[in-house]
C-alpha cells in the first residue's frame, strides 16, 4: 500500500519545526502531501524529495515569513494543520487553495485559535479560505471538541507547542491519534486519560524543542480500505495487503467488514515507529447489512464511500448515521454516494447525517462523476469491477490526491 497519508502530512510539519535532520521513507507522495511540502518550503525549510524524504528541521522558531501564497490545493489537512503553527508565528502570511478547499468549512478551527489570542480573518464572515493569519502570542486554552475531527485537534495541538501554559483538548468520541504519537517521539510532554464522564482528554506542556525523528510511513489503511472490499465482494478474490497501518483510531473500516462477516484476517502484527503495523489478508466473503454510528464513525470516515459499495451488494439494510461530516469532504459526499450508486441499480436512501442502503443490488455499468473527489473515484472503481457491463468514470487523475498508483494496482488485481 502507499504510504499513509496523514501520517506523512505530519512527518513533513512535525520534522520541520523540530531540530535536526529527519529521514522519512515510504513517504506518500500523492499531491495532498506535496502540497504541504511545497508550503513548508515556501517558510524556508529545506526538503529534500528522493528514495526517501529528508526534512531539515528549523526548530519552532525558524520559519520564516513566506513571499507569496501559501497554496494548499485540494488539501484540508495541510490547511487546518497549518493554521494551528501559523497562528503563533511573528510573521503575516495567506493561505488558500484550490476551488474546493475554498469552500470548505475553517471557521471550527479558527474559533478555538481565536481564543488562544490567534488573529485570523477569511472569506465569509470568515469561514471560508483564503485566510490571511497574523501570528502572534498564544495562551493554552482548555477545550471540549464540538466535532470529532482529528485536523481540528491536531491544528490546536500544533498550536500548543507555542502556547503559554497547558493546553487541555476533550474529545467526546477518539480520533485518529497519529499526532499525539508523533509529538511523544519527538520528546513533546502529552499525556491522555479518560475523565469521569468517559471522555477522553490530550494535555499538552509547550516545549523548548522538538527532536527530529526518522520514520518510515506504514502503508495506509483507508488506500487499503478498496482492495479490502473489492475482494470481499468479488466472488472469486483472496488478497493480501503488506505492512498496513493498523492504529486503533483509524480501523473502524475493518470493524464494520467484521460485523458484515468478512473473512478477514491480520498477521504478522508489529510496532514500527511507535504506529501498529499488520498485513491483512481478506477473500470473497458473503456479506450482510450493519449499522455504522456513533464512535465508529470517525473511525472510519475516509472508509464510508467504498463501505457504501459493500453495503450495496450486501444482503439485508445498512444504515450510515452521525456521518454529517461527509457533507464538507471534498464533495458531499453522502449527496454523491446516493446519486453515483443510484446510477449502477443500489437503492440508496439519502438523510441529513448519512444514508440507508437496501443492499442485494445486482450492480449494472453506467457512466458516473467522481465530483472531483478522489475516495469516490476509488470506491466507484471497486463497484464497478463487479458491476455487469461498462462502468465509466470521470476526472480518473483525482486518485493522485491519495493513491498515484491506484489504476495500474487496479490492473494488476483485476487481471
Amino acid at each position: 500500500m502507499p504510504g499513509d497519508k496523514s501520517i506523512s502530512h505530519r512527518a513533513v510539519i512535525l520534522n520541520s519545526i523540530a531540530t535536526g535532520k529527519a529521514r522519512v521513507s515510504h513517504f506518500l507522495a500523492g499531491a495532498d502531501c506535496l502540497s504541504t511540502i511545497a508550503c513548508m518550503r515556501a517558510m524556508g525549510v529545506t526538503i529534500h524529495n528522493g528514495h526517501s524524504l529528508v526534512v531539515e528541521g528549523r526548530g519552532l522558531h525558524g520559519l520564516l515569513e513566506p513571499e507569496t501564497v501559501l497554496d494548499a490545493e485540494n488539501s484540508g489537512t495541510t490547511m487546518r494543520l497549518l493554521m494551528g503553527i501559523l497562528a503563533a508565528q511573528p510573521f503575516f502570511a495567506v493561505i488558500s487553495g484550490d476551488g474546493s478547499l475554498r469552500r470548505r468549512p475553517m471557521d471550527r478551527v479558527i474559533q478555538p485559535l481565536r481564543l488562544m489570542g490567534a488573529n485570523l480573518h477569511g472569506r465569509q464572515s470568515d469561514t471560508r479560505p483564503p485566510l490571511a493569519i497574523t501570528g502572534g502570542d498564544l495562551r493554552a486554552i482548555h477545550y471540549t471538541l464540538p466535532v470529532a475531527s482529528a485536523q481540528l485537534k491536531s491544528a490546536l495541538l500544533l498550536a500548543g507547542l507555542y502556547a503559554s501554559g497547558q493546553t487541555t483538548l476533550v474529545e467526546a468520541s477518539p480520533t485518529r491519534d497519529h499526532t499525539e504519537r508523533m509529538l511523544r517521539s519527538m520528546g513533546a510532554n502529552i499525556s491522555t486519560y479518560e475523565s469521569e464522564k468517559g471522555q477522553l482528554c490530550i494535555t499538552l506542556e509547550p516545549p523548548i524543542a522538538l527532536n527530529s525523528v526518522d520514520l518510515e510511513v506504514p502503508g495506509d489503511l483507508s488506500s487499503a480500505a478498496y482492495w479490502l472490499v473489492a475482494a470481499a465482494i468479488h466472488p472469486n478474490a483472496r488478497l493480501t495487503l503488506e505492512g498496513v497501518g493498523v492504529n486503533p483510531t483509524r480501523t473502524g473500516v475493518l470493524d464494520v467488514l467484521r460485523a458484515m462477516g468478512a473473512k478477514l484476517t491480520l498477521g504478522r502484527e508489529r510496532l514500527e515507529g511507535g504506529e501498529p503495523v499488520a498485513d491483512i489478508t481478506i477473500e470473497s466473503s458473503q456479506l450482510k447489512g450493519t449499522d455504522i454510528e456513533g464512535a465508529l464513525v470517525p473511525r472510519s470516515i475516509d472508509d464510508i464511500p467504498v463501505l457504501a459499495v459493500a453495503a450495496a451488494v450486501a444482503s439485508g439494510t445498512t444504515t450510515i448515521r452521525d456521518a454529517s461530516e461527509l457533507r464538507v469532504k471534498e464533495s458531499d459526499r453522502i449527496a454523491s454516494l446516493a446519486r453515483e450508486l443510484g446510477k449502477l441499480g443500489a437503492r440508496v436512501e439519502e438523510l441529513p447525517d448519512g444514508l440507508v442502503i437496501y443492499g442485494g443490488a445486482t450492480l449494472k455499468g453506467a457512466d458516473c462523476s467522481s465530483y472531483g473527489d478522489h475516495r469516490l473515484a476509488m470506491a466507484l472503481a471497486v463497484a464497478g469491477l463487479v458491476a455487469r457491463g461498462t462502468t465509466t468514470l470521470d476526472d480518473e487523475a483525482v486518485v493522485a490526491v491519495s493513491y498515484p498508483g491506484f489504476w495500474q494496482d487496479l490492473e494488476r488485481v483485476a487481471a
